[in-house]
């Protein structure tokens, strides 16, 4: 495992900014969500789209039966713009089909200077 430097940390002064990176060949996005840092692979696994170019915010729950409709407001979901599958940054998983996962990667902060663990 290598440390890859991405970003300063001023580049990502904003709630929900974001960078998107190549690391050989591998394109990472590094997202601050309630200022902490995730690395995510700005790949779809539904059709290959550009993940990380969606919006990030919240998610609607139905219920059980299917009647109540429900909006999680923690703006940790990235949706893809192709077809709006969604993933949490912070784990990669879709979280309505668990065994749908897009990779995550490790992120440190060091004197003002963001790395990717890979």
């Amino acid at each position: 495992m290598s440390k890859h430097k991405v970003a300063n940390v001023e580049d990502l002064e904003g709630e929900h900014s974001r960078v998107i990176v190549d690391i050989d060949g591998v394109e990472v996005a590094i997202f601050r969500v309630n200022g902490e840092y995730y690395g995510v692979a700005n790949y779809c696994i539904h059709q290959g789209g550009p993940l990380c170019e969606g919006g990030l915010s919240g998610r609607f729950l139905v219920d059980k039966d299917g009647w109540q409709w429900d909006y999680d407001p923690a703006e940790h979901y990235i949706h893809c713009p192709w077809h709006g599958w969604i993933f949490d940054v912070r784990t990669g998983k879709n979280p309505d089909a668990e065994r749908y996962r897009v990779p995550t990667y490790e992120v440190a902060v060091e004197d003002g200077e963001i790395f990717v663990i890979r």
